[in-house]
């Protein structure tokens, strides 16, 4: 008689072990997540101090950002040695609430940039963060600025700083501003694939890597003229900050060379000749500058300080005023996608639910919606826009803050707003619209694949595996030029322009908010708190709180997110400090991030590809 035991009731044992595995391991991340807490949580009773004097240092780690994205548990706890949330985001009204407050501390004697982690922010919500460091200066406070070398953007924001210090093996890297990108159209030849466009606007470029090998002239001018325009923008403000001119700031390789030869071949040298920083200091020397200029911290090892998120922590727990009368702020952030979609991307659903939050909430008496958006689906920006018009329709006043970017769908939601605000570098316009569908048919017959049948119209037999046929192709070119009227009859009526008028600065072009100013497509320069301002003007109100309207997170997610906000400070900067690899990792990401936003129902897109380099 055999011992084995049967088949059946080793079934039962495996599923068993199956299934007393996965709740051990549950049991254990539910235990360890339980740890953790009680660890934060007695972190936080222990009161964090600011002694009289004390440096704040503005060690911003990842990018700053208007939304940040939602935070898997799951994900944040599997993170690859990163230690950092998925996106490394800091909201922008969290830096500009923490340098107006350390303004006004009289325990903060001066502010120290430590911009050494700061990466892919733009300029505009850089722009922003120097606007409060000059509001900090003026009253009467310092601040300094030291790294071990300085990116472009980076040096942007340290140029608001007194004094800038650089390490004497450093260098300051100023670079300008480029647009390249792949194109694929011989590659698509040789795969005999048939990329079918459709689209309306002269420098709508967005489908141009399908259907040639190179940038067009069209596309190069208006490139061209952008870049300048944000060049400008760029050079004149640090220019004005360093006390130089900004024809010091781009020189060419024959001008750099020589330079560099001044220096002896020291880039460092090089920075200060050209009066790009005001000291070269190694870390020890920046230290003990900071100990003359603060005194020495508690522990006697540095100088005493606060840094970043701490001071944070610190600050918001300062009440707020609770004020009946509120000015929502609904932050539209991401491509536009259809249906709903998480914190931080834009949803045609969800980000219109909170337009209808805001329209039925009683307390909110005007909205002020942040868009930073290249724009996405034709279908979902409509779905937004409506929300837009029936808060006005509820006399609720809707003020637009343009932040990095608002072009295509993103100006589409933008347009039927009672004002519009921008940035001196948002970039804006976009005014265009295409689709596209490639088809596979002779592709597949070279391996010998062919499809055929039968259908009942044009209509039920059209497939990627069949091709398009010219009645149809033609029928999708028309739908794609009804958009484009559409869009510039909207864009005509909204700011008070002649159809032509809006067709002679759209087809696809991109301005920046400076010159979208000129043309008319915005009302003023400004920022948030200027749209916050006018939309409470609008609604008439005296007194009033700021509210943010957002899909709310559950506890664990807040946790979670709050957690990871800061640990990248702590990391080693080899972590994630590959140039070369970062700039792969980010154009994959930014091709799979535009791929992801292709969901539209029509197939009908009202995107900006400028805005994603």
């Amino acid at each position: 008689m055999s011992t084995k035991p049967s088949f059946f009731k080793r079934l039962l044992l495996l599923s068993w072990n199956l299934i007393n595995g996965t709740r051990k391991l549950f049991l254990n991340l539910f235990f360890f997540t339980i740890v953790i807490c009680v660890i934060v949580a007695i972190s936080d009773e222990e009161s964090i101090t600011v002694d009289n004097g004390s440096a704040l240092v503005l060690n911003l780690s990842g990018s700053i950002v208007d939304q940040k994205h939602r935070v898997d548990p799951l994900q944040a706890a599997m993170l690859s040695g990163n230690g950092t949330d998925p996106e490394g985001e800091i909201l922008l009204t969290d830096v500009i609430d923490v340098i107006n407050h350390a303004a006004t501390d009289e325990r903060i004697s001066q502010i120290v940039l430590d911009l050494s982690q700061l990466t892919g922010t733009g300029i505009s919500k850089l722009q922003s963060v120097g606007d409060a460091l000059n509001n900090f200066k003026a009253a009467g406070k310092t601040i300094v600025a030291q790294g071990d070398s300085f990116g472009q953007n980076q040096y942007f924001l340290a140029s608001f700083a007194d004094t800038i210090y650089l390490n004497p093996e450093g260098s300051v890297e100023i670079e300008g501003l480029s647009r390249y990108r792949q194109y694929y159209k011989s590659a698509l030849d040789k795969l005999d694939i048939k990329a079918h466009v459709f689209r309306v606007g002269t420098f709508k470029s967005a489908v141009e890597p399908f259907i040639r090998d190179d940038m067009s002239d069209a596309a190069k001018e208006a490139n061209l003229a952008l870049l300048n325009d944000l060049w400008q923008s760029y050079s004149t403000t640090v220019a004005n900050n360093r006390g130089i001119a900004a024809t010091e700031l781009s020189i060419n390789a024959k001008e750099y060379l020589a330079q560099l030869d001044k220096a002896d071949g020291q880039s460092s040298q090089m920075a200060l000749n050209m009066q790009w920083v005001d000291e070269l200091k190694t870390t020890e020397g920046f230290r003990l500058a900071m100990v003359d200029a603060v005194g020495h911290s508690a522990n006697g090892e540095s100088f005493k300080q606060i840094d970043f998120y701490d001071y944070l922590s610190v600050t918001s727990k300062y009440p707020l005023l609770l004020l009946e009368d509120k000015v929502g702020i609904i932050v539209a952030k991401g491509n536009i996608m259809n249906g709903s979609q998480p914190a931080g991307d834009i949803g045609g659903e969800s980000t219109s639910a909170l337009l209808r939050k805001a329209r039925f909430d009683n307390n909110v008496k005007a909205v002020v919606l942040r868009v930073d958006s290249p724009g996405g689906s034709a279908f979902a920006s409509e779905q937004i826009r409506q929300e837009v018009l029936a808060l006005r329709a509820a006399n609720k006043p809707v003020v637009v803050s343009m932040g990095s970017y608002a072009a295509s769908g993103g100006y589409w939601i933008s347009a039927s707003a009672d004002y519009i605000y921008a940035t001196p570098t948002t970039l804006t316009g976009s005014i265009g619209i295409f689709g596209m569908i490639a088809t596979f048919e002779d592709s597949l017959a070279n391996i010998g694949i062919h499809t055929d049948g039968v259908a009942t119209s044009d209509w039920a037999g059209m497939s990627v595996t069949r091709g398009i046929t010219p009645a149809i192709s033609a029928v999708i070119q028309r739908h794609i030029e009804r958009g484009y009227k559409n869009f510039i009859t909207l864009v005509a009526k909204e700011r008070n322009m002649s159809v032509d008028e809006v067709d002679a600065i759209a087809q696809g072009r991109v301005w920046t908010g400076r010159k979208a100013l000129e043309l008319g497509l915005v009302d003023e320069i400004g920022d948030l708190q200027q749209a916050i301002s006018q939309a409470a003007k609008l609604a008439e109100l005296e007194r009033y709180d700021t509210e943010v309207i957002e899909q709310e997170l559950s506890p664990q997610e807040a946790f979670v997110q709050d957690m990871f906000a800061s640990v990248s400070t702590y990391l080693p900067q080899s972590v994630g400090n590959n140039k070369l690899l970062n700039q792969f990792i980010n154009q994959f990401s930014t091709i799979t991030e535009t791929l992801q936003t292709f969901d539209d129902p029509n197939g009908v897109y009202l995107l900006c590809d400028t805005c994603f380099n």
